[in-house]
């Protein structure tokens, strides 16, 4: 009974960081070109704020979530993770997460220590929706694929 309880706290989410990923790249970066550069600044500031706020919450659910999943299930997969296709991809998958991870603390880091700029929220955001598309495509192949 408790996996099924990981795996929905795990899904929402994940919902909810792709969903925060995808509008900032997608949405986000489009609206800059429309918008007055005052008002953007504070857009960006105030979606940053809410963001710092919420994401460590979040991925602190979607990592502990993820962890109970694999402890509970996979750890024996984990072990020869090459003997099957579902475990290569479960343990590409969890590398690619170990990134993501990275990317967020890294970006804490500059944040706090002021080093944060444009262009490096431009990189972690891009960096992190190739990594998020990947982890989608993965999740999904695990069940699918097979060699």
């Amino acid at each position: 009974m408790l996996y099924p309880l990981l795996l929905t706290l795990h899904l929402f989410a994940a919902v909810m960081f792709i969903g925060t990923v995808l509008f900032e790249v997608l949405f986000l970066e489009h609206i800059r070109k429309q918008l007055p550069a005052r008002l953007m600044l504070q857009l960006e500031q105030a979606i940053g704020q809410r963001a710092r706020q919420l994401m460590p919450w979040v991925l602190l659910v979607l990592f502990g979530a993820g962890a109970g999943m694999v402890w509970l299930r996979y750890v024996p997969l984990l072990a020869a993770p090459l003997q099957s296709s579902f475990a290569t991809l479960l343990l590409v998958k969890i590398i690619l997460a170990a990134s993501v991870l990275g990317h967020f603390l890294l970006a804490m880091l500059w944040f706090r220590s002021g080093q944060m700029s444009s262009g490096r929220v431009k990189f972690i955001h891009h960096s992190v929706f190739a990594h998020v598309l990947l982890i989608l495509l993965l999740a999904k192949a695990m069940f699918y694929l097979s060699w």
